[in-house]
């Protein structure tokens, strides 16, 4: 018995003595970010592919929903890949709100990204049933402007006074946001998911529909409870921060399995 508990002690050891080591390897440091950086920038660059595809099918609708998700997808993607790319020169920005606010600014913008599908959704959950979805695209807004004054406010306030605790609250904010997202998603897809389970599925392309929507709502909603679950710890451990140099591995995990 000895002997197991000191093999798994050991194994534990050698484990957290390779982690620090590839974390606080500039080398390896360098490379995962890289990786990052050409994550995002391919689905950006898909993302801008599928713009230019709608908008040459159907130029005469103007800007819809989907083009603009496709748009905002490019940009936040984008964003999140030059953010990865110039890592090392943005720890060294100065005044160090600059930091934050490239930091904090996808983020914000990804938010907006997919709320707009959780837009999409309930306007075709609300016209199904018929009733009225005058009121849906006034919310969206006012939502999103409330977020971003507040963020804005905090911004400025971190500026002026950079203590802990309004570093603190503005992490939290984002939890706060992040988990706002996820139960859009777990409502509003979760609703569509049911209302189209109970027509019949008479082709294999409704039934993909059917199935598109499940996938999107299941990963969305975890995506943006994992986050918001992260953005508490790191609001109180500084050992959870994704946005340092020293932890690469982290932020290869975390963005790459859960992409917001």
């Amino acid at each position: 018995m000895a002997s197991v508990i000191g093999l798994v002690a050991h194994s534990l050891n050698s484990a957290t003595d390779w982690w620090e080591e590839m974390n606080e390897f500039p080398l390896w440091q360098k490379w995962i970010f890289y990786t990052l950086a050409g994550l995002f920038g391919l689905v950006s660059s898909v993302a801008l592919i599928q713009l230019i595809r709608i908008e040459c099918r159907v130029p005469e609708y103007g800007w819809t929903t989907q083009k603009v998700f496709h748009l905002l997808n490019f940009l936040v993607n984008g964003i999140r890949s030059f953010v990865f790319a110039f890592r090392r020169n943005m720890q060294q920005l100065k005044p160090e709100i600059l930091q934050h606010i490239l930091l904090d600014l996808p983020a914000l913008a990804f938010f907006t990204t997919y709320a707009l599908l959780v837009l999409f959704w309930a306007e075709i959950y609300y016209q199904a049933r018929g009733v009225s979805t005058d009121r849906l695209k006034p919310t969206f807004y006012v939502i999103n402007v409330v977020i971003y004054t507040v963020q804005i406010l905090l911004w400025l306030i971190m500026w002026w006074k950079p203590i802990q605790a309004i570093m603190t609250l503005s992490k939290l904010f984002v939890a706060g946001v992040s988990l706002f997202a996820s139960l859009g998603f777990l409502l509003y897809g979760g609703r569509l998911f049911l209302m189209l389970q109970r027509f019949p599925v008479e082709s294999k392309g409704r039934r993909k529909k059917l199935n598109e929507v499940g996938y999107v709502t299941t990963i969305c909603f975890t995506c943006f409870l994992i986050r918001c679950i992260m953005m508490i710890f790191n609001a109180f451990d500084k050992a959870a921060d994704l946005d340092v140099l020293n932890h690469p591995l982290l932020n290869l995990f975390y963005y790459l399995f859960f992409f917001s």
